[in-house]
């Protein structure tokens, strides 16, 4: 027999005891594990899903700030798609027609001009940017009375895009770290608005050139405004 081993409070029935409990208890703690898991699940995709709605209602608060800091009449949107070997070139947006939106409207952000439309469909829109060569604007220098025009370079966007501003005087008194505004001349892109600022000056025989910083970081667009009226105030 094996009673004896099994006696009441023996040490082999308290170890025995013991074990059932620590095995009892593991399958409580991982039941409770699972359902904490679970839990912590469900709060990551709420999370997940709050992140969403701060960013959406921060693009609809900045949008508003904007228009408010600005004479423009403008309408928010989003980039939506951009060709990874000419990001520099254009961009579609996600607003088209159907919010009011035609070809050659001024795009911009709250950095600056981003460019001009250059397609408009019902519901989205290319973006002709300013750091295509493509897109020109009169352009002038601040503290100067040089005026010239500004565009991208061509074949100069492997790294960070770059912009120039020529038929400047041949002695421009202009100089790095002076900013470069629209004029306002041509009918698409308002006057004062920000387009970079001068990197270096190149003097030719007949007329100067300066390498042009952009104001925008055209490598990480996200939210542009179009100018629908330049005169909403």
């Amino acid at each position: 027999s094996i009673s004896p081993f099994l006696s009441s409070g023996s040490k082999l029935e308290t170890t025995a005891r013991d074990f059932l409990k620590e095995v009892e208890h593991s399958k409580v703690a991982e039941a409770k594990l699972e359902t904490v898991e679970a839990e912590i699940n469900k709060l990551r995709i709420i999370e997940s899903r709050l992140r969403e709605v701060e960013a959406e209602n921060a693009q609809l608060h900045h949008a508003l700030n904007f228009k408010e800091a600005t004479r423009f009449d403008v309408r928010p949107a989003r980039v939506i798609r951009r060709q990874p070997t000419t990001w520099w070139q254009t961009v579609d947006i996600d607003a088209g027609e159907e919010q009011g939106i035609g070809i050659q409207l001024a795009v911009l952000s709250n950095e600056g001009l981003v460019g001009k439309i250059d397609r408009a469909d019902k519901k989205r829109s290319s973006v002709l940017l300013l750091t295509d060569e493509k897109c020109q604007v009169s352009a002038k220098v601040e503290g100067s009375p040089e005026v010239g025009i500004l565009s991208g370079q061509r074949g100069a966007n492997d790294g960070e895009p770059k912009l120039r501003l020529r038929f400047l005087s041949k002695e421009a008194l202009v100089s790095p770290g002076q900013r470069v505004f629209t004029t306002g001349r041509g009918g698409i892109f308002q006057a004062n608005i920000l387009l970079g600022t001068i990197e270096h000056v190149e003097k030719g025989a007949l007329d100067s050139e300066a390498i042009v910083r952009p104001s925008v970081d055209f490598a990480d667009l996200g939210t542009v405004f179009v100018v629908l009226s330049a005169d909403s105030r």
